[in-house]
């Protein structure tokens, strides 16, 4: 009798524990929906393509998990994220590791802490994270490290005889035989703002030799009456008077400006390394894409800048949202985008210029010119400017300064106006 009992409650154990067991394996496999809100648009092509890639992989790898992307262009997505910010965060949101956008960001606690030593293996590049920290926590994952580059069309170049400016005339002269020539010199995204304000960081660069200190003190004590800074905004209204830029630049927007320069109506183009998958897409005309070459800002003379002085920084990245209800899911996700064999892999294989992380195991030496030669700036380079005035200070600064910098290259301002009315915005 009693074999009999211990007998039926070993089946009854065995029984509970198979039921314990089925339901733990369907909690395991619980459906999860993933929101993830992006800045990259184009989901073909570059850092998109890339991003969505992963988010695919992932998905397969997680039958479990729905991954829902929105993405935007980049002034709708931040002015989406304001919104966002008070009404209630995606999970997984694109982010920068600028003073401008990420201090209020932090400030608000929208974002969740991450743990620093997750990623000892990840192989970020030294100093890479610091821009996503705040009291010295971690909040934040770098994308890219971004280089302010000046895309040619080579073919072009040597089809009419142009030589690749070494100095800042030698580019004010070449801008106006390119006009003689019935072409536009340089494309110019002036319509957003941002990528003047970096134009004009790179001038101080090569003006001043280095950037930081510059800008961190005209931010904190309000005052833009530096010579450095004068000379490059003085540059600025002489480049947009000689021609440089395209016609009616400074209300035109990235878009447009790209599509000068891959249409062939455009010498030169003012962009980020991001954009080196220009060389692998099959949308711009075979042509134009295998004729993209780059070369940085040239020294302008007098200046302490050299050659191999470069504006380069830490530039987006992702970050998960503190009230995420699927926080853990987010956080496995955001591990799962940067395992160095993802995100900073495939982008190298997909063109997308340089990721925060070191990549150089994935070199084949198979890689387009224009990889090549962003590596190579890199390699060579003796100063990087660090974070570009616009993102140095707070987001009232931001605005302003992106906002006045087309009044001043167009004439419609002076420079002693500009620089006023900025520092006006850091009272």
């Amino acid at each position: 009798m009693r074999k009999k009992v211990l007998t039926t409650m070993l089946s009854m154990t065995l029984a509970i524990g198979a039921i314990a067991g089925c339901t733990l394996a369907a909690s395991a496999e619980e459906e999860v929906t993933l929101k993830v809100f992006s800045n990259l648009p184009d989901r073909k092509n570059g850092q998109g393509l890339v991003e969505q890639m992963i988010i695919d992989e992932y998905m397969e790898a997680n039958p479990n998990v729905t991954i829902e992307v929105e993405a935007l262009d980049e002034e709708a997505y931040k002015t989406k994220f304001k919104a966002y910010a008070m009404d209630g965060m995606p999970d997984v949101v694109s982010i920068w590791g600028q003073p401008a956008f990420l201090d209020e960001v932090l400030d608000a606690g929208v974002l969740a802490e991450l743990n620093e030593e997750d990623y000892a293996d990840y192989k970020f590049i030294e100093g890479s994270l610091e821009g996503f920290k705040k009291d010295g926590n971690l909040y934040g994952l770098p994308r890219n490290t971004d280089v302010a580059v000046i895309y040619y069309n080579q073919k072009m170049f040597e089809d009419n005889g142009w030589s690749v400016p070494e100095t800042y005339d030698d580019l004010l002269a070449l801008a106006g035989t390119i006009r003689e020539a019935g072409m536009i010199p340089m494309a110019m995204d002036g319509g957003d703002g941002w990528p003047m304000a970096v134009y004009l960081s790179d001038l101080v660069e090569k003006i001043n030799g280095s950037t930081n200190e510059i800008f961190a003190d005209a931010i904190a004590n309000a005052d833009f009456t530096a010579d450095a800074l004068k000379e490059a905004c003085e540059l600025m209204v002489e480049s947009a008077e000689a021609g440089l830029f395209q016609d009616g630049y400074d209300s035109q927007d990235y878009g447009t400006a790209m599509n000068l320069f891959t249409n062939g109506q455009a010498a030169m183009f003012y962009m980020g390394s991001w954009e080196a998958s220009m060389a692998l897409n099959e949308d711009i005309p075979e042509e134009i894409r295998t004729n993209i070459r780059v070369f940085t800002m040239p020294v302008v003379e007098n200046g302490a800048g050299s050659a191999n002085d470069i504006a380069a920084w830490n530039g987006g990245g992702y970050a998960v949202s503190a009230s995420s209800e699927v926080k853990e899911e987010a956080i496995k996700f955001l591990n799962y985008m940067y395992q160095p064999d993802k995100l900073s892999k495939y982008g190298w294989e997909n063109g997308v210029g340089m990721s925060a992380q070191d990549q150089s195991e994935y070199m084949t030496g198979d890689e387009t010119e224009l990889q090549k030669q962003i590596v190579e700036i890199v390699n060579n380079a003796t100063s990087v400017s660090g974070t570009p005035i616009n993102d140095c200070g707070p987001s009232a600064f931001k605005a302003s300064i992106e906002s006045a910098i087309q009044s001043m290259t167009n004439g419609t301002s002076t420079v002693d106006e500009f620089l006023s009315v900025i520092a006006e915005a850091c009272k």
